[in-house]
């Protein structure tokens, strides 16, 4: 199977898109296997919780907060995955009445916009980071500038997809299983 960067009418990528595509590929899969961690951190972190609770009526003081945690990095991790193959909620009544290429061409500038939103979120987010990094959670002896770092992280993720989207670049498949040559097992 070809992918959609060699499909027919697409020119395969140069050395520049090639390294640029690489690199949001290992960011992906490192991403997708985060966002797997966190799911399952937090899944298993409520069933014990739940257990401790009523079957030995004890309870882990910080099993809430270390929950939300969780429940924030998997949300803000996954995030950039939705970006990445366009899901996300939109009303496009307007737009479809416009020809293919001036849609094309608006989706473009979309991307653009939307890529100066994310740059702007991910200048904010440091100077959160920095601003809660002295601040520790309430039953963890951890920063809570955790919070604003996956927020952090799903900025600048988005951002290289958007600039991807911008640009017309066609991301390579970064499921596991997938091959670089977009294939999917």
């Amino acid at each position: 199977m070809r992918s959609a960067a060699t499909g027919p009418g697409a020119s395969a990528p140069g050395p520049t898109r090639r390294r640029f595509l690489m690199a949001l590929l290992a960011i992906d899969r490192t991403s997708y296997y985060a966002v797997i961690l966190s799911m399952g951190l937090m899944t298993l972190l409520v069933s014990v919780q739940v257990f401790a609770r009523y079957v030995l009526s004890s309870s882990i003081d910080s099993a809430t907060e270390l929950a939300r945690l969780f429940f924030v990095w998997t949300i803000f991790l996954a995030i950039p995955h939705g970006i990445k193959i366009g899901i996300h909620v939109g009303i496009d009544a307007l737009v479809g009445v416009f020809p293919e290429n001036f849609q094309k061409q608006l989706a473009r500038l979309m991307a653009l916009v939307s890529a100066l939103l994310m740059a702007i979120l991910f200048w904010l987010a440091i100077g959160a980071v920095a601003d809660k990094w002295q601040q520790l959670m309430p039953t963890v002896p951890v920063a809570a500038a955790v919070f604003y770092i996956a927020v952090l992280i799903c900025a600048g993720h988005s951002l290289l997809h958007l600039i991807a989207q911008a640009l017309q670049v066609e991301p390579l498949p970064s499921a596991p299983g997938a091959s670089v040559e977009g294939e999917t097992s």
